[in-house]
């Protein structure tokens, strides 16, 4: 068993009127391993100027964090079968909506990932379109979410 750490601050800033909903939501994430990043509400949730929209928020982070271990798989699936992989992107996309009782939720994230392979490779299209199932079946945060999440690769 393995755990995570992530440490959430945000503070109230003077002349900000908590009770009113007149108060920042800009905050700082500090990860396990010390990476910090700056985060803030969406702009579509929390409209400015009490949302950063230059700052990183939950919703992308959710999306994000499916995105990075799906390729993080993908790239050790396909280094194992032989294949070498030059470049990587993904334009993943999330959709917030109402689920089926009613509450919002990321409904869908569709992965989109674009793989370059070194030109000694033939791009066997086919074998991509399986390491990416196997990618996503083998992905922790795939498997520990209600999420669709769809892999699309173009």
């Amino acid at each position: 068993m393995s755990q995570y750490h992530a440490t959430i601050r945000w503070q109230l800033n003077h002349n900000e009127r908590f009770t009113e909903q007149q108060y920042s939501r800009a905050h700082h994430w500090q990860l396990g391993g010390g990476a910090k990043l700056a985060a803030s509400a969406s702009p579509h949730i929390v409209p400015q100027p009490y949302s950063v929209p230059e700052y990183a928020d939950p919703e992308e982070a959710f999306v994000a964090s499916l995105s990075s271990c799906h390729m993080l798989f993908f790239l050790h699936l396909a280094a194992k079968s032989g294949f070498v992989v030059e470049s990587y992107e993904d334009r993943a996309v999330g959709t917030l909506s109402e689920d089926s009782t009613g509450k919002m939720a990321m409904t869908q994230v569709i992965l989109r990932p674009e793989v370059t392979l070194a030109t000694h490779n033939t791009q066997d299209q086919a074998s991509l379109n399986t390491l990416h199932h196997q990618a996503h079946e083998l992905c922790f945060i795939a498997n520990s979410v209600k999420t669709e999440v769809l892999v699309q690769p173009v």
